[in-house]
This record gives structure tokens, C-alpha cells and sequence, in this order.
């Protein structure tokens, strides 16, 4: 049960949803930032995007966060949840691309703290062919997941467990993105 009364079942409005089902007003702006960040046009595909999301995620240890959006990466990645796994347990063996692993570096210092993100970690990801807005939108998305985190575990809402949890979530995410986050309980349909 999460630590305040959110007015609605948990298990229908699992981790995020259930605060921003709680707060639309805040809601939205979150929503609107996870889609320009994780699915709106860019030089990252999105599944890399969420990839990165999954990792920041996985490392703050927040179990709903970090589950759901490796299911949605999975779903936009050729290699699948298997890829997502690798990343997670060693990213430097990882069978990724040498740009993404440097971007992922850097989440990763962001993950600690963004004074980690060092001149040549930001070198070493321009050297591997990252753009400045990759870069750029590396950082924030690390941000705001330490943040979406915080938020999910700051408020303790359930997370369901296992990945078929996370299908109808994924499916609605990767068909109709962020504005349909909160629309519907876990497993209803938002079309």
C-alpha cells in the first residue's frame, strides 16, 4: 500500500500511475516530458531511448521503473529483452553499438550524481559519433528517471512482479505513448 491514500486501487494503477492518477495536474507535464524525451523524433530510436531509462532505473533499484520500461524497450528493440538484460547485468560487454555504450556511461554518471558526467566522458561520446542533442537528451532522461524513481519509491506504490505484468502497459505505450500513461487501469485497453 503506498504511504498516502491515492483514492484508487493499486493493482489497477500500479508504480507511477497511481500518483499521477492521484495528481493530473502534475500528471501531465510529466507525461508530456517522458514522450518528447522517450518517443518524440530523434536521432536515438525510441527503444534505445527507454533502454536508457531501464538502466538509470535499474540502477536506483526502483523495481516498477525499472521493470516497465524494459518491457517497452524489449518491444522496440530487435534483440529483445535479451538485450535489455545484458545491458543491465555488464554493460561493458553488452553486444550494443560503442556510441550507445558511451551515452549509457554517461546516464550512468548522471544516475550518481551530474557532477559525474566528466569532460571526457562527454569526449569519449562525441569519439563514438553522439551528437550533442544525444548527449543533451542522455542527461535529462537520467535526470528525470532519478526523478520518476524518486517519485515511484518516495510515494512506495506497488509494482507488480514479472514481465507479463508490464504487456498491456507495453502495448499501450508503444502504440499510443505517454498521453495514454493514465488513462486506463493496468490490462484495459486506452483505443
Amino acid at each position: 500500500m503506498a504511504h498516502i491514500d491515492l483514492g484508487i486501487d493499486e493493482k489497477q494503477f500500479p508504480g507511477i500511475s497511481g500518483p499521477m492518477q492521484y495528481r493530473p495536474a502534475t500528471a501531465k507535464p510529466l507525461n508530456e516530458l517522458a514522450e518528447v524525451l522517450l518517443r518524440a523524433p530523434h536521432t536515438l530510436p525510441a527503444g534505445e531511448r527507454e533502454l536508457i531509462a531501464a538502466y538509470v532505473s535499474g540502477r536506483n533499484e526502483c523495481t516498477f521503473c525499472c521493470a516497465s520500461h524494459s518491457a517497452f524497450a524489449a518491444a522496440q528493440l530487435d534483440e529483445g529483452m535479451t538485450l535489455v538484460d545484458q545491458v543491465r547485468a555488464d554493460l561493458d560487454s553488452a553486444p550494443i553499438s560503442a556510441k550507445l555504450r558511451a551515452l549509457l556511461r554517461i546516464a550512468g554518471a548522471v544516475q550518481i550524481s551530474g557532477r559525474n558526467v566528466t569532460t571526457e566522458l562527454v569526449a569519449d561520446a562525441r569519439a563514438e559519433g553522439a551528437s550533442d542533442l544525444e548527449i543533451h537528451d542522455t542527461v535529462l532522461i537520467a535526470a528525470a528517471f532519478c526523478m520518476f524513481n524518486r517519485y515511484v519509491d518516495g510515494l512506495g506504490t506497488f509494482a507488480p512482479e514479472g514481465q507479463d505484468a508490464y504487456a498491456e502497459s507495453t502495448r499501450r505505450i508503444v502504440e499510443f505513448g505517454y498521453g495514454s500513461a493514465v488513462a486506463q487501469p493496468a490490462g484495459e485497453s486506452a483505443a
